[in-house]
């Protein structure tokens, strides 16, 4: 029994290190976290979180690419196209073929505007909340903190060889 109990103390302590320290659980949790905050602010508007930062950074991109959005939100295509299609049927995106037929353009229709402008206000009060909360030097240490752990993702991502797919 002795030989089993030292094994298992072993990986108790590993573990335990993974969930105190690792980084993507921690960010994770964290965003889901602020996620829930945003939506339930958000929910008067009908508009999640996730929709809202996709129009906002659909309508400041102007009409663009799937890819060029993916890429600006770090999502992947597959992921951005099934969280584009509930703001195309609700009229708040349009997407339309590029003009050489392979590419797919995304814009903020009228409507989408309007969506903007009305969640605008109670995006604010959840903004204002977190900053609150974190003090605003804190909250701009975040921001600057975020910002080089996307750019260390975005940088530690393997690049395709020019000419292979």
């Amino acid at each position: 029994m002795h030989v089993n109990e030292t094994p298992r103390k072993v990986a108790s302590t590993k573990l335990e290190e993974v969930a105190r320290a690792c980084a993507c659980a921690n960010l994770r949790k964290a965003a889901r976290a602020v996620t829930q905050l945003f939506d339930g602010v958000l929910a008067p508007s009908g508009l999640k979180a996730t929709q809202f930062t996709l129009l906002v950074t659909s309508r400041l991109m102007g009409e663009t690419t799937v890819g060029e959005l993916a890429a600006t939100m770090a999502m992947d295509r597959t992921t951005l196209s099934r969280n584009v299609k509930p703001l195309v049927r609700e009229g708040l995106l349009e997407v339309r073929p590029g003009e050489d037929g392979r590419t797919r353009l995304v814009r903020v229709t009228p409507e989408g505007e309007r969506a903007l402008v009305d969640a605008y206000p109670l995006w604010q009060r959840a903004q204002e909340a977190v900053v609150t909360a974190l003090g605003s030097d804190r909250y701009e240490a975040l921001l600057g903190d975020t910002a080089r752990t996307v750019s260390l993702a975005t940088d530690a991502q393997p690049k395709t060889p020019a000419g292979s797919s």
